[in-house]
């Protein structure tokens, strides 16, 4: 049988981006139980593009009325939920039933070469005031890569964001993420204040589907943008020439992806292509966060803080020392 479920998790602190605030992320829990074994998987509603909870649970209440056939088809169950979030949330849950069902870990199933040590992933320091942003980034001395969420007031304002971080952390690696917050006219004072502090990635500084003006900016600046909002599809829907003319990197999220084997798929074709890799997520404690680690070796940055900012956590939880995130034990998921 499957079986869905929203679980609501206070975050530590609130969650600010250009779009707005957050103070709790709400996930779609999925259940899956046949032959003997339990499956579990979540994956959070991405609101950017029309989704909610309510969405989600809807799209999967089909494939939850009855029990399911002993002979399911795991591809078959994804291909009935268009719900890109919910159809993750099924995927993690089928792999971590059949990895159960096996009795082996799921990178053996799937041959997927695992990380052998934790894996780093980047810590947020949400949209604020610049010295705000800089004592928060001071309290995360754990955390030695940290991506600034801007977007938001004037380029003077976030010309003065990143400068305050990189005084107060000049030990820090800096990602930035404009959340679509930027303006055409300002791209080039920006970039150029970026690259003053030593950012290694922006990320969307344009609206998706309005971001034609990157184009303009010169190698050097565009090998440091990374699509986000602008990055959405299965690797067949990607407009990848139309990117490579914008882009040097992508941000691939299990959400936006519609699930682990499409986000892998997605992954392969991007370095194919000659793309950097930031391997992303939504605020999700570690349920949601796990299947994304089998996709952490092939990207060469990762956003997967979650676990660092919710209140309570799933147990046992992926979070570990120094910005770290340790692998999934069987008893959380794969």
């Amino acid at each position: 049988m499957l079986s869905a479920r929203l679980v609501r998790r206070r975050l530590r602190a609130p969650f600010r981006i250009a779009r707005g605030i957050k103070r709790e992320a709400c996930e779609i829990h999925v259940r899956v139980r046949a032959n003997g074994a339990e499956g579990r998987g979540a994956a959070v509603p991405y609101p950017r593009y029309g989704e909610t909870p309510e969405t989600a649970l809807a799209a999967l209440a089909p494939l939850a009325d009855g029990a399911l056939a002993s002979t399911f088809c795991h591809g078959g169950l994804l291909k009935r939920v268009e719900h890109r979030a919910a159809r993750a949330a099924l995927d993690a849950a089928l792999w971590d039933w059949r990895a159960k069902l096996a009795g082996r870990r799921i990178g053996k199933l799937l041959e997927l070469p695992m990380a052998s040590t934790p894996v780093e992933t980047a810590f947020t320091i949400s949209l604020d005031a610049p010295e705000q942003m800089a004592r928060a980034a001071e309290r995360a001395e754990g955390h030695h890569l940290l991506k600034l969420k801007l977007g938001a007031g004037s380029a003077d304002d976030d010309r003065a964001r990143m400068m305050a971080v990189r005084r107060a952390r000049p030990d820090a690696r800096l990602i930035v993420d404009a959340n679509e917050g930027w303006r055409a006219g300002d791209l080039t004072e920006l970039m150029r204040a970026a690259r003053d502090v030593g950012v290694l990635l922006v990320e969307q500084p344009l609206a998706a589907g309005r971001d034609a003006a990157l184009e303009s900016l010169d190698e050097q600046d565009r090998r440091l943008l990374c699509a986000d909002e602008s990055f959405l599809g299965t690797a067949d829907e990607i407009g990848w020439e139309s990117l490579a003319r914008r882009y040097g990197a992508i941000n691939i999220k299990l959400e936006k992806a519609g699930g682990l084997s499409a986000a892998l798929i997605l992954s392969i074709e991007a370095r194919r292509r000659g793309f950097a890799v930031m391997l992303g997520s939504m605020v999700a404690g570690s349920l949601a966060l796990a299947p994304a680690l089998l996709v952490a070796p092939l990207a060469d940055w990762c956003d997967l803080d979650g676990p660092f900012l919710v209140a309570e956590d799933d147990a046992p939880s992926l979070a570990d020392v120094d910005g770290r995130l340790s692998l999934p034990t069987p008893a959380l998921w794969g």
